[in-house]
């Protein structure tokens, strides 16, 4: 059978998928997989023999959903979708009556939302991963939990090499930044890690990043501090990912970082503000020691995904110390 899979955005949500898509590929070898997801995310599945990587608008109109519809309707027998936004359930409809088998994520939204809003059920909720697979095996698909780390990709691991040069000492990576303020720390804050971390001799920084404005503050800042090497719009993703195999360490807060790094098996310390691992987006095998946030703040999380606004005004989920997270380093 060939199934049309649907995560169109974001990057690390699409991250998401891969342990979930991996266990699919080994386990169901004779049939096909066509991975919809927004351009130059294909490295990620390139490892996977029946997994076509196919690339979607992330801004798909109504245009572009029945372009897509008209493409596939005699190339796919199901569809499974783990975006679940109006042009991804209107695409969904039109599958279904073309006679596809359809299946979709259960995100719980309304009970996420409870928990950010007036803090209802504050426990657990399932990992992004668990909301995968019991959407694949409603499809008929069963996953597990094998999956390590994608295989080691020889062209950019010796890009990397002739980049940076062969590894001595302890190499550490920084990504600072994220979509919204409240998901990350005060620059004063990351700018004391990096002086902390680069008091040590041996230790290089490698600071990751995404967009213009990132680039240019990140290329700043490790022209201010020894050791320090901006990698921020310099690397493909394959070669991002083979940097990050390099590392010993991650820094990073909720965002895609986290999830990219899960891939290559690199522990990951996670800071988190705003936003709550109970909320399921905690990394594939990340470890939960590694997990750094307060606890003391009885108004978290405040948001699933991220937020520019503070209900108080102070965003003193941010203020987290330097010498914590550079201690649990």
């Amino acid at each position: 059978m060939t199934y049309l899979i649907l995560r169109l955005a974001t990057l690390g949500n699409v991250a998401m998928t891969v342990p979930v898509v991996a266990s699919l590929s080994k386990r169901y070898p004779n049939d096909r997989f066509i991975f919809a997801a927004k351009k130059d995310l294909a490295s990620m599945f390139a490892s996977m023999p029946n997994v076509q990587f196919m690339e979607v608008d992330n801004h798909l109109d109504w245009r572009g959903v029945f372009a897509l519809w008209r493409d596939l309707r005699d190339k796919i027998d199901a569809v499974i979708d783990l975006q679940d936004v109006l042009r991804t359930r209107i695409l969904r409809g039109l599958m279904r009556l073309s006679g596809k088998k359809v299946t979709s994520v259960r995100y719980g939204r309304w009970r996420k939302h409870l928990i950010t809003l007036f803090g209802i059920g504050k426990k657990q909720l399932p990992s992004e991963f668990n909301r995968y697979r019991d959407a694949f095996r409603r499809a008929g698909l069963e996953t597990n939990d094998a999956f390590e780390a994608l295989p080691v990709n020889g062209t950019a691991a010796q890009v990397v090499v002739e980049r940076f040069g062969k590894k001595e000492g302890r190499w550490i990576g920084l990504a600072p930044f994220a979509k919204s303020r409240s998901n990350m720390l005060p620059y004063r804050v990351t700018k004391d890690i990096i002086e902390l971390l680069t008091t040590d001799p041996d230790t290089r920084v490698f600071l990751f990043g995404a967009g213009q404005v990132e680039c240019e503050m990140l290329r700043q800042w490790a022209s201010v501090f020894p050791r320090t090497e901006s990698v921020a719009g310099q690397l493909k993703l394959k070669e991002e990912l083979e940097l990050m195999r390099q590392l010993d360490v991650m820094i990073c807060m909720d965002s895609a970082n986290q999830h990219l790094s899960s891939l290559v098996g690199l522990r990951a310390i996670s800071v988190w503000c705003a936003t709550h691992p109970m909320i399921g987006f905690a990394g594939w095998k990340q470890r939960e020691e590694d997990i750094i946030q307060r606890h003391d703040l009885r108004c978290r999380p405040c948001t699933c995904h991220g937020t520019s606004h503070c209900r108080y005004g102070n965003f003193a989920c941010r203020e987290i110390n330097a010498e914590t997270i550079v201690q649990q380093i």
